[in-house]
């Protein structure tokens, strides 16, 4: 029997991408690796939209709760993970499907990555003295890839030394590899990106960000972003229940911006609308 093929569905946040793996992993017998930078930390599950847990009884998820929030957790660290799940999966005789937004996580497995690692200590001195918006604007002139919380000293730093980590990259994308990217149209996907805030918000997000932060404290790499940071302002009377729906909802809105920007790079994505990417991975699977 020939080995299953990789299927990757990549797309912005609230794009869909989610339940139409669910949808194929459940028809074809598939397990599901997240690629997602913010569902591998513990303990934030609503605020990172994770998949509920009915979804995970009812089909296999890797890629989620692997490290605690301030730990530290690479692209290379993904690739690795990502790597021996794939093969496990496999072995199996089940289909793998890699699944996120993350665009640099699924990048380095479908393009195998290879990381030099390490970094200059000299070179991580100067830019810790620089301010965000010089960070910022260094990330602009050297074109170099802005990350999903622009406000993150530690993540514009990785991003930058990023840039010289990437040793080599495959010029196609690996064997037996399936990749669809799901398009949206604008206002579309603004709606549902609203539609999943009020979802979001009457599931306990602030809740568990309150706990969360109250665990492992509000300055760690997870919690200074996305959702964490707005509660935090709302839980000191920063700003009101009002401005920090809206605020969330802009911040998904600018994620889901920046990971299109990245995920257009590739020229490897097939871009398909929801409902075509369904038809057509169907398609492909039944073949197999």
């Amino acid at each position: 029997m020939s080995e299953r093929p990789l299927v990757v569905i990549i797309g912005p946040t609230a794009s869909g991408k989610s339940s139409l793996a669910m949808r194929l992993a459940e028809q074809y017998g598939g397990e599901i690796i997240s690629a997602d930078s913010r569902a591998i930390y513990k303990d934030l599950d609503i605020g990172t939209a994770k998949p509920s847990q009915a979804d995970q009884a009812l089909v296999k998820h890797w890629g989620l709760d692997i490290v605690e929030p301030g730990d530290r957790f690479t692209a290379a660290d993904f690739k690795q993970y990502a790597n021996q799940k794939i093969k496990e999966i496999r072995s199996r005789n089940k289909t793998p499907f890699l699944v996120g937004g993350s665009g640099m996580y699924v990048d380095a497995v479908t393009l195998d990555y290879t990381f030099s690692g390490g970094y200059d200590q000299a070179g991580r001195d100067r830019l810790e003295s620089m301010t965000t918006e010089q960070l910022q604007l260094y990330c602009s002139k050297n074109n170099i890839t802005i990350p999903e919380n622009d406000q993150n000293k530690r993540y514009l730093i990785r991003a930058i030394e990023r840039k010289n980590v990437v040793g080599n990259k495959r010029n196609k994308p690996i064997e037996n590899c399936i990749i669809v990217g799901i398009t949206t149209d604008r206002q579309v996907l603004r709606q549902r990106i609203e539609q999943r805030a009020a979802q979001l918000f009457d599931q306990g997000m602030i809740e568990e960000a309150i706990a969360a932060g109250q665990k492992y404290g509000w300055d760690n790499e997870a919690m200074t972003g996305n959702i964490y940071k707005l509660v935090r302002q709302y839980t000191s009377d920063d700003i009101t229940h009002q401005q920090l729906v809206s605020s969330f909802i802009t911040l998904d809105w600018r994620l889901a911006k920046r990971q299109l920007t990245w995920m257009k790079r590739n020229k490897f994505i097939n871009w398909l609308s929801l409902a075509e990417a369904e038809l057509y991975l169907n398609r492909e699977l039944a073949s197999e």
